[in-house]
């Protein structure tokens, strides 16, 4: 079985800390950004970051407390690593966000969101 680090990074930010943050990364780090438009269930805005080699995407998310990141592992084979991560204790999580049918969400055993998706 392979696993990557993929590219994306998503920090899942509350309604009532975005701006502040989309500032802070905008005004006070000065990363390059742009402001992505995007139609999804759940995240109501998102702005695209150049994190270095990363890309590091601030969503807007209704409903929640406290932000958290979300991280991208890519595989050659979705279906046989997700059997393989199933028999290793590891079970998927796509209740948490509307994704493609082929990819998962997976948590680690701090809680850290995974999305899982091939690297084709």
């Amino acid at each position: 079985m392979k696993f990557e680090a993929g590219t994306n990074i998503a920090m899942k930010i509350p309604v009532h800390q975005y701006e502040a943050t989309v500032q802070f990364y905008r005004d006070v780090l000065l990363l390059e950004m742009e402001d992505t438009p995007i139609k999804h269930p759940t995240v109501l805005k998102a702005y695209k970051v150049k994190f270095g080699a990363f890309t590091l995407w601030l969503d807007c998310m209704e409903g929640i407390d406290n932000s958290s990141l979300w991280l991208q592992i890519t595989t050659p084979d979705v279906q046989a690593a997700t059997d393989y991560l199933k028999s290793n204790g590891t079970r998927t999580f796509d209740e948490l966000e509307a994704i493609p049918e082929n990819m998962h969400w997976i948590k680690d055993p701090a809680g850290t969101v995974m999305l899982l998706k091939d690297n084709k």
